[in-house]
């Protein structure tokens, strides 16, 4: 959890600011690494989900998601088969849209493949970024962000080339940013130096 005031958070998050969700949301997740095969398949499917829509529809249908595609356990995704494909089409807590949840289950079991391969979904994404540490860019303001990176082209060729889909450079990237490979925290923002020492332990 953050500290200090809401005057200063206010005056130096990088975005968000105006929605409780969203302000959370910066304030307590984005950029902190995360090493849990869960949660970084949970964050890719989401990431996926969001294309063409705000990441703060997304957030606010989370807790559905969670519900809906089984706490995003990777093998029991893997496992969906047209009955339960249908069901997710069917609910209105999610985004009802057959490209997404059906890349949601070709995803679940192509990183199954990977953690074959790799032991861990965790070691594979990580071997993405120089010593397997969060990239450190030093960001001016939030304009200076770029929509992709050498690193987001990379890991979105491989992953395309292992069967993935929704997984282009710029959701590759967003990725990137939300499982904390990158801090993409503005050096202004209030979280940049807490997000960068997290990212040295």
């Amino acid at each position: 959890m953050t500290t200090g005031s809401n005057d200063q958070r206010d005056a130096t998050r990088c975005f968000g600011t105006g929605s409780p969700i969203y302000e959370a949301y910066h304030d307590e997740e984005w950029g902190v690494p995360i090493h849990d095969d869960r949660h970084l398949f949970e964050l890719l499917i989401l990431e996926g989900a969001q294309a063409g829509l705000s990441w703060e529809t997304i957030l606010k249908r989370r807790g559905t998601y969670r519900v809906a595609f089984d706490n995003f356990d990777i093998e029991k995704v893997a496992s969906y088969g047209p009955e339960k494909i249908e069901s997710l089409l069917q609910d209105e807590g999610i985004i009802r849209n057959r490209l997404k949840v059906n890349a949601a289950v070709k995803n679940a079991r192509a990183v199954l493949e990977i953690q074959r391969e790799f032991r861990s979904f965790d070691a594979y994404l990580w071997s993405y970024v120089p010593n397997g540490t969060p990239l450190q860019p030093k960001r001016p303001s939030m304009g200076d962000v770029p929509a992709e990176t050498r690193e987001s082209e990379a890991l979105s060729k491989d992953l395309k080339k292992r069967g993935l889909t929704f997984v282009g450079p710029t959701i590759v990237y967003a990725f990137m940013q939300s499982a904390g490979l990158v801090n993409d925290h503005q050096v202004t923002c209030f979280r940049h130096e807490p997000v960068k020492r997290l990212s040295k332990s």
